[in-house]
């Protein structure tokens, strides 16, 4: 049975981990909400997040772990000795990870992207290259490094596009949902209202 983690940490961007468990319930997957350090949550926007359990060894059982973005909730991603020694394991193990906006810095950090193609949101591909200077930025929506398992997005407003590229990875088509959801409409319809 497939599995999904979603990693929250103090100061994260709230819809950007719960976009991901949104979608990826949606199309009856599991998936955890799991704390970094404790259960409740504080995110960015002062919503309050009540995770089912907190990062254990139990997180390299899970075929995909995901970070949410915003700035405070990825440098206490990006500085978790614990996290850092399971997610180099995971990749190590060549299981999908992915992470969204500031969270890429973690795995910079991590050394995950090293000759991977990646994105995040505008600026924090300094850091980045600091940590992994082979690792290869692009400023596309989302990108998916099949070579590497993982998967990168830029910011809020593309929570959606990355979710659905898990789903993707995970060999799963979300095509059906992102029509329910109108995703296709907003895909298509987004440049004629601008």
């Amino acid at each position: 049975m497939t599995k999904v983690a979603v990693v929250f940490a103090d100061g994260c961007e709230e819809v950007e981990g719960l976009s991901v468990v949104d979608v990826i319930r949606r199309l009856e997957v599991d998936c955890d909400m799991v704390g970094l350090d404790k259960r409740d949550i504080m995110g960015a926007h002062q919503i309050k997040i009540t995770c089912d359990k907190v990062v254990d060894d139990s997180l390299l059982d899970y075929d995909l772990v995901a970070f949410p973005g915003g700035s405070v909730g990825a440098e206490n991603l990006r500085d978790s000795e614990k996290l850092k020694d399971i997610m180099v394991k995971r990749n190590q193990e060549g299981k999908w990870d992915a992470a969204m906006c500031a969270a890429p810095i973690a795995f910079g950090r991590y050394g995950i992207l090293k000759d991977t193609n990646y994105t995040c949101y505008p600026g924090f591909q300094k850091e980045i290259q600091a940590d992994c200077p082979s690792a290869k930025f692009s400023e596309d929506i989302t990108v998916t490094d099949e070579k590497h398992k993982v998967i990168t997005s830029r910011g809020p407003a593309t929570a959606w596009a990355y979710s659905y590229a898990i789903a993707r990875a995970l060999g799963i088509d979300p095509s059906q949902l992102e029509k329910a959801m109108l995703y296709d409409y907003l895909a298509k319809n987004i440049q004629n209202s601008l």
